[in-house]
Formats: C-alpha cells, sequence, structure tokens
C-alpha cells in the first residue's frame, strides 16, 4: 500500500477535480432540475460509508471473538470514517428532498433509519474513546450491531411506503434511463471509494503508530518503577 499510496492519491485528486465537470454535463432531470445532481454526491458518499461498515464489522467480529489488537485499530479507524461518510450522505440527502419533497426532513423510513444507524456509530466511538477498561469489547458489539443493522437501512425503500427512491434508482441510471449520467455517477463514486481506502490506510498507520508509542511509554514506566 505505501507504493501505491502517492499513485492513488493522485487518481483521487483528479477524480474530485473532474466529478464537476462531469456532472456539469450531465443531463437534468425532468422534475427536480439542477438540485437533482447533489445524487452525484449523496449516493457515492453513502457508498463509502458502507464500506467503513463493513471493514468495522468484520474488524470487530475479529477482535471481539479473537482479541486481535490490530483488528481493534481497524474497526476504529473504519468507524470514524463511517461517521464522516454519513455524515456527508446526512448533510446532502436534506438538501436534496426540500427541493424533492418541500421539507427538509421529512420522517421518512429511509432517512429515520440511517440517521439511527449514525448514531450506533457515533456511540461506538464515545463509548471507545471515554468507556474506560474493556470498552474495546463493548465498542466492538456495538460495531457489530450496527454492520447488522445496515442492510435493513439499505432495504427499507423496498419493504415500507416511502417517499425516498427506490434502489433500482442507480441500476436504472447505469442501464441508461438518463444518458450521459453514467459517467459522472461512476467518477464520483470511485472518487469516494477511493478516499475512503487512502484515509482508512492513514488511520490505520497512524493507530498502529500510537500503539507503539503507548507500549514504549509503558515499558519506560515499568523500567522507572
Amino acid at each position: 500500500m505505501k507504493k501505491l499510496f502517492v499513485p492513488l492519491t493522485i487518481v483521487t485528486a483528479a477524480l474530485f477535480a473532474y466529478a464537476p465537470v462531469a456532472i456539469a454535463g450531465a443531463p437534468y432531470e425532468s422534475t427536480m432540475l439542477l438540485v437533482q445532481k447533489i445524487f452525484y454526491f449523496h449516493v457515492p458518499s453513502w457508498m463509502g460509508m458502507y464500506s467503513a461498515i463493513a471493514v468495522c464489522g468484520g474488524a470487530s467480529a475479529v477482535h471481539l471473538f479473537k482479541n486481535r489488537p490490530a483488528a481493534d485499530r481497524l474497526a476504529v479507524s473504519a468507524a470514524e470514517l463511517a461517521v464522516m461518510f454519513g455524515a456527508i450522505g446526512l448533510v446532502t440527502g436534506p438538501l436534496w428532498g426540500r427541493k424533492a419533497w418541500g421539507v427538509w426532513w421529512s420522517w421518512d423510513v429511509r432517512t429515520d433509519m440511517a440517521f439511527l444507524m449514525w448514531l450506533v456509530f457515533v456511540a461506538y466511538l464515545l463509548v471507545r474513546t471515554y468507556g474506560g477498561p474493556g470498552s474495546d469489547k463493548l465498542a466492538a458489539a456495538m460495531g457489530l450491531f450496527g454492520t447488522a443493522v445496515s442492510p435493513f437501512v439499505y432495504v427499507s425503500v423496498n419493504i415500507w411506503r416511502t417517499v425516498h427512491p427506490l434502489n433500482t434508482v442507480v441500476p436504472e441510471l447505469i442501464g441508461g434511463s438518463m444518458p450521459g449520467a453514467g459517467l459522472p455517477f461512476a467518477v464520483s463514486s470511485f472518487a469516494f471509494l477511493l478516499l475512503f481506502a487512502l484515509l482508512l490506510a492513514l488511520r490505520v498507520n497512524l493507530a498502529s503508530r500510537q500503539a507503539v508509542l503507548d507500549e514504549l511509554y509503558l515499558a519506560e514506566e515499568d523500567g522507572a518503577a
């Protein structure tokens, strides 16, 4: 990853620089017109969040059942990114909804469940930071809970009556329902996914260095005693 980090950073920066150009050239949606273009950042941000949730859930399971500190560091790093990307989605969603539904927050099933899921990972970070001894295992259980909830959030629009667009929007878009929209969506999606991977690598590296520093500090204390 160290050798690929700089090239991937350049590619990610280029994608984010080109994304506004591609989005500007995308066609207008017939009913929402310009505001629909928030879609090109809203959906990719959720893709970044779900990627972070998947990593957090897997790493939390490993740490919870096998007590692996490295997995704990990976889970914490992914949880922080889940909160960050989720916050982007929770901000861009109401901007879109204000134009589409006439209100900032409609108390829709999908939006409510997404917000509650996001709060689970906020709680994860609070427990992990301020919970004291044993908080790593409690946080890991919360990470697994949040990961288990995430599929229900995704399929909620297909189960309950909701004003939120169905999950078929993206496949239909890629399939050609709105010619010219596929490229900007792909550019934004790859940009957000690469950003997630780069930030995760940086955060895990920082956590590993912090762990080494903590070990040296404890060894110094033991030597002084």
